[in-house]
């Protein structure tokens, strides 16, 4: 697929055909599907509505989540989640798409988000 030049470098990259078999060893998609399972009962579940202006943070939260779900209770999840934020800092401007260096967005009537640059 052409979507993957230029990832060899940084990625070993494996294919399966599902026409033939779905797992070679230890190339397979189970792994990625699950997150994806993960990611949409996230959404429909917990969030219930995610604008597309904000969906780069759920991702990040459902990645953080899928990364650490081994050996971790929530608890222990939260700590570290804690000890990365130090320093960072989120204002409001930025978190709603209002401040002066950032693409503003407004909800459609059909309850998307649309990005308008103003």
């Amino acid at each position: 697929m052409l979507s993957y030049n230029g990832l060899a470098g940084d990625y070993a990259h494996k294919v399966v055909d599902h026409a033939v078999q779905y797992v070679d060893g230890r190339v397979h998609t189970n792994g990625l599907e699950n997150y994806w399972s993960l990611l949409k009962r996230g959404i429909s579940g917990t969030y219930v509505s995610v604008e597309p202006f904000h969906l780069h943070r759920y991702l990040d939260e459902q990645a953080f989540r899928y990364n650490n779900r081994k050996d971790m209770n929530d608890s222990q999840r939260f700590t570290l989640a804690m000890s990365q934020i130090g320093g960072k800092r989120l204002t409001y401007a930025e978190l709603t798409g209002k401040g002066t260096d950032s693409l503003h967005h407004e909800t459609t009537g059909a309850g998307e988000a649309a990005q308008v640059p103003f």
